[in-house]
């Protein structure tokens, strides 16, 4: 199977650009010291788009993305941060 997707691309006075599927629902929650995503169908691309985006050779290292229950997760979720390192 093959999937193309597009992304939007990086750029340094703008910082990154997500771009969401329509109808998506994304939830993070920890218990006994694991972190368990769940997400309908929109909310994985969604978040297949946004680590394709974060992954660009031109995004810095260190930027991330920052998500929580006040910006795109639904309530009650746990923040979930995703940093590209190296």
């Amino acid at each position: 199977m093959k999937i193309i997707v597009d992304i939007n691309g990086y750029c340094e006075e703008e910082g990154i650009k997500l771009d969401w599927e329509d109808d998506f629902t994304i939830s993070a929650h920890i218990a006994s010291n694991s972190v368990t995503i769940s997400a309908n169908r929109d909310g994985l691309v969604s978040l297949a788009k946004h680590l394709l985006t974060l992954a660009q050779k031109e995004v810095p290292i260190g930027r991330h993305i920052h998500l929580d229950d006040i910006n795109s997760l639904e309530e009650g979720s746990c923040e979930m941060i995703i940093e590209k390192i190296k």
